[in-house]
């Protein structure tokens, strides 16, 4: 759950939950389900973009204060899918790795609920406001 911040429409259409977000670090979760799946019956990729955008872009916005709320856009994003997915729930992890007052960096991967590391990528990202 975010602490934060109520789900936003997309986040609702997508079905995915925020489940923990800290200083340089967010964790995004989603359970999936067939509404997910391309046209071969398996996740659509741009499912893990979107999860792992997210995920780095929450990242690199904590604040801990909900007043102070803090904003960023997507200047890059590079996805390597790596593996197949086994379970039933999508666990992406973003980490803000540098950067400085206008922009940061951060890394992501997602991996299943089984533990398999299912795709990873890097970001590029610019605060707003």
């Amino acid at each position: 759950m975010n602490a934060f911040e109520d789900p936003y429409a997309f986040q609702k259409l997508i079905g995915f939950s925020i489940t923990r977000w800290e200083a340089d670090k967010a964790v995004v979760t989603l359970p999936l389900a067939n509404k997910h799946t391309n046209r071969y019956g398996i996740p659509h990729g741009g499912i893990h973009a979107t999860l792992m955008d997210t995920a780095m872009g929450f990242a690199g916005c904590f604040t801990g204060e909900a007043e102070d709320k803090k904003l960023a856009m997507t200047l890059s994003l590079t996805v390597n899918y790596i593996g197949p997915i086994k379970g039933k729930t999508l666990i992406a992890t973003g980490r803000k790795v540098g950067g400085g007052a206008k922009t940061f960096f951060a890394e992501g991967r997602i991996e299943d609920d089984l533990g398999n590391l299912v795709a990873t990528a890097t970001g590029t990202f610019r605060y707003r406001g």
